[in-house]
């Protein structure tokens, strides 16, 4: 197949970026023809693979999304693909690949942690309302099309808002790399990495890895070590955020938490860890959980989360009920670092991630298309349109 494969940029900093590239990357090892479409190119496609800018504004953000969303269509259609997978709020795809769930859905989240002006800013804020009105036009304006979700629970989230049919949006788990991600790291590589950064050998280390804190909960997390309840205890925080100057400053003193910042050799920092906590405010699927999992490390974390879609046992002792209750956090923290209990719940982790692999996810995307370029080449319905905005 001729596929399309549509994103705003490519880069390898968030979760999505990433996937996109190992999508690219997987299904031309499988003999595709694959053609990437973005706004901007930060680094170089896999080899092999075509590449198209998509021109266009990238600030401000509004202007961006509302731009890409109508430019990146026409772009597309004077290459005749087959298939066209997005990535990204565009107005015509026969495939759309959703990292999260329904714009919606999270900012209304987003307003029940943040003061006035921030909520008056979700509300009335110009991206957002574009960023809500296109992804409508997107779900609701392509009948025929399929809904990828990388949960069970975004993709009751989108059947309920948009009234989709369950036919319509399948559910296909990322993988991940159980070579880079091994347990095996933690005897040189987690070592070395905890006398750097001269965390005792035998001291626990709680991990959190994520960029954009706010939403990805470490306000939850760093209230235990503000109020000095996790006494012992390190915090390693690594991931990116606007924000990550004033972190950085004001956990200065504080020397049993420690900002390193985005880091590329993230598998270093599992490897000297013994618990990711991701107590995020909205996570649709959560790369980093695979990761730490077949890093070996138990996870705790949200409901509804993909990646947790396939924990069970001991396992599930990882799941908040209640993310904003310290006490419950405080709980599960201790419960999964008690050493009794690690070794087995380390052990479960990593068998849990081997099921998780990059073959199993291209084979269900594969399939997908196939049934999406089948469908394509019938009569197309009517183009969305963004007249009335």
């Amino acid at each position: 197949m001729k596929i399309a494969l549509v994103h705003k940029r490519l880069d390898l900093r968030g979760g999505t970026e990433r996937v996109f590239y190992r999508t690219a990357e997987g299904l031309l090892d499988r003999g595709h023809e694959i053609h990437l479409f973005c706004q901007q190119f930060r680094i170089p496609p896999p080899p092999g693979v075509w590449a198209h800018r998509v021109p266009g504004f990238t600030r401000p953000r509004s202007v961006r999304v509302l731009t890409f969303a109508m430019i990146a269509p026409k772009v597309i259609a004077k290459h005749n693909c087959d298939v066209v997978m997005s990535f990204d709020r565009i107005l015509t795809q026969d495939t759309f690949r959703t990292g999260g769930g329904p714009r919606k859905i999270l900012l209304e989240k987003m307003k029940k942690h943040r003061g006035l002006v921030r909520r008056l800013w979700y509300s009335i804020g110009l991206y957002n309302y574009l960023a809500v009105r296109i992804e409508n036009l997107q779900v609701r304006g392509n009948q025929g099309s399929k809904i990828i979700a990388v949960s069970e629970q975004t993709k009751r989230e989108f059947m309920e808002l948009y009234d989709i049919p369950d036919e319509q949006i399948v559910v296909i788990h990322n993988g991940v790399d159980t070579v880079r991600f091994n347990p095996q790291r933690r005897l040189n590589e987690g070592k070395k990495l905890r006398e750097y950064l001269n965390i005792p050998s035998a001291a626990p280390v709680v991990l959190f890895v994520g960029t954009g804190f706010r939403r990805k909960g470490l306000h939850r997390l760093l209230g235990l070590w503000e109020r000095n309840e996790m006494p012992g205890v390190y915090l390693l925080v690594v991931g990116h955020d606007k924000r990550l100057p004033y972190y950085q400053e004001r956990w200065s003193g504080h020397k049993k938490v420690i900002f390193s910042g985005p880091q590329e050799k993230v598998e270093d920092y599992y490897a000297c860890a013994n618990l990711l906590v991701l107590p995020a405010i909205q996570e649709a699927f959560g790369n980093v959980i695979l990761e730490a999992m077949a890093s070996g490390l138990p996870v705790i974390t949200v409901g509804g989360v993909g990646a947790m879609d396939h924990v069970d046992g001991a396992l599930t002792d990882g799941i908040l009920s209640n993310p904003d209750d310290p006490a419950e956090l405080k709980t599960k923290i201790s419960q999964m670092l008690d050493r009794s209990r690690w070794s087995l719940l380390s052990r479960k982790a990593r068998e849990t991630a081997k099921k998780c692999t990059w073959d199993n996810y291209l084979d269900r995307v594969e399939q997908t298309l196939r049934e999406c370029s089948k469908q394509s080449s019938a009569t197309s319905p009517p183009r969305p349109s963004l007249a009335g905005v």
